[in-house]
């Protein structure tokens, strides 16, 4: 079983009470992008809520993604004073019981140290994070760590392609989804 087809316990039992949780991040718009592609609408089309991770670069961005659901969101290394001095560098939610986080760069490039502390410490079930603009899905334990990559900005177009992720949250289980672009 890959980590992408792990749960938390091992199965979803109930789709019919799922909520789905939109996960994105590092859309860098309008520096690195003109806009949001239209595909992230399409496949945010019947989401519950949206987590953006950070480098957004424009509040506009949070505009555009709450006229499909709620937004939650942080700021970004990229993201200037009018984003930074609106939004947190740490923010959470909770879905079914589970306590989602999410955070732009929580020294991911230094290894999994730091990210573990910060969920441990805030007592986090999912650990959503950007910065690298790599799609990401691993299991440590009971915490899901996942960075959605990027819809706008794939680093390395060799190796990645422009990515969001998907949360489907039910009391029991939590399936994450890497959707390319």
């Amino acid at each position: 079983m890959t980590s992408e087809q792990m749960t938390i316990p091992l199965e979803m039992t109930d789709y019919k009470t799922a909520k789905t949780v939109g996960l994105i991040s590092d859309t860098h718009v309008p520096v690195r992008a003109r806009c949001i592609p239209k595909a992230v609408f399409k496949i945010f089309e019947n989401v519950d809520f949206i987590v953006h991770a950070g480098d957004l670069v424009e509040l506009a961005v949070i505009d555009e993604l709450e006229q499909l659901a709620p937004v939650l969101a942080v700021h970004g290394n990229m993201d200037g004073p009018q984003v930074s001095g609106a939004l947190p560098k740490l923010n959470s939610l909770k879905v079914a019981d589970w306590k989602i986080g999410v955070m732009h760069d929580p020294s991911t490039l230094f290894g999994m140290g730091k990210m573990r502390e910060i969920a441990k410490h805030n007592g986090f079930n999912v650990f959503v994070y950007g910065h690298t603009h790599n799609p990401t899905i691993k299991w440590e334990g009971k915490t899901l760590y996942i960075n959605p990559g990027s819809p706008t900005n794939a680093l390395s177009s060799s190796v990645n392609k422009p990515s969001v992720g998907l949360l489907k949250v039910t009391k029991e289980a939590i399936a994450p989804e890497i959707v390319h672009i």
